[in-house]
């Protein structure tokens, strides 16, 4: 069964012109799916629609809005006057590296708007619609930044522990009704921003960086049976090393420390 056939026609997707959340967009148009496609810039989301309406002759919508504005769903809502989401991937993301007192209080605020309270004012208000009539897919986007504290990502880290445990929640509460919920938990992947924040090395040990395509498919063979998942192999063994094995103090300081090598702070 298609993804198309299970869940409906159109699918969502929030933070779409690059990266993970465009892999996502290519699976799903790929597999038929009709796309609404958000993201800040509105000149490569539609040169990337534009090229996923050629390759795949399917309908495309772009919507731009800044999902930090706390009044974008409403405004996303609108522009869609009724029109019926069917999957959501919610990708979209901020993220700060360096001390938390060296970025404003504004911009950590930003950022939670932006990967927390956004993604929950967007399941509630299309989740809600899935849940009535009984079918429908969300996926969010954590991290593995997200399963304990992780010095030097800060406000980023917890934004992405709150996405787990959210769509972990809403899998159990939905399991039931047809709606299919899942967090993926991606560790270092091969996205525009992660290649330009120019990471150094930090061991022969590190997991390998995962390609975004990698993610995206992965992730819709774990849509339906899991409440979440970590991505990757090499990922899933550094997380039960550091969630089973370890102490959590060695634990977060591993994370603090590999950020800091990472990112030369």
């Amino acid at each position: 069964m298609t993804l198309k056939q299970k869940y409906g026609s159109t699918a969502l997707v929030a933070g779409a012109s690059e990266g993970i959340g465009a892999a996502f967009a290519d699976y799903l148009a790929a597999e038929g799916m009709d796309l609404v496609l958000i993201a800040r810039h509105p000149v490569p989301l539609q040169q990337f629609a534009d090229y996923l309406q050629n390759k795949y002759k399917v309908e495309t919508i772009c919507l731009s809005y800044d999902l930090a504005d706390q009044n974008s769903t409403q405004q996303i809502l609108e522009s869609l006057n009724g029109k019926e989401i069917n999957l959501i991937v919610y990708n979209a993301a901020l993220s700060y590296i360096g001390p938390f007192i060296k970025n404003s209080v504004q911009n950590h605020s930003h950022m939670a708007q932006v990967n927390m309270m956004t993604p929950l004012y967007m399941l509630h208000a299309f989740g809600e619609k899935m849940v009535n009539k009984g079918k429908g897919a969300i996926i969010l986007m954590a991290s593995l930044a997200g399963f304990q504290g992780s010095g030097y990502l800060s406000v980023y880290a917890a934004t992405k522990a709150f996405n787990r445990v959210l769509a972990e929640s809403l899998w159990f509460e939905w399991k039931n009704s047809g709606v299919d919920v899942i967090a993926c938990c991606a560790g270092a992947t091969a996205t525009p921003g992660y290649k330009n924040s120019n990471p150094e090395k930090t061991g022969f040990f590190t997991p390998r960086v995962l390609a975004p395509e990698e993610v995206a498919a992965e992730c819709f063979k774990k849509l339906g049976n899991k409440p979440s998942f970590i991505t990757g192999r090499g990922n899933r063994i550094a997380s039960f090393i550091m969630q089973n094995i370890i102490p959590r103090k060695m634990a977060i300081t591993i994370m603090g420390d590999t950020t800091r090598k990472m990112y030369r702070l």
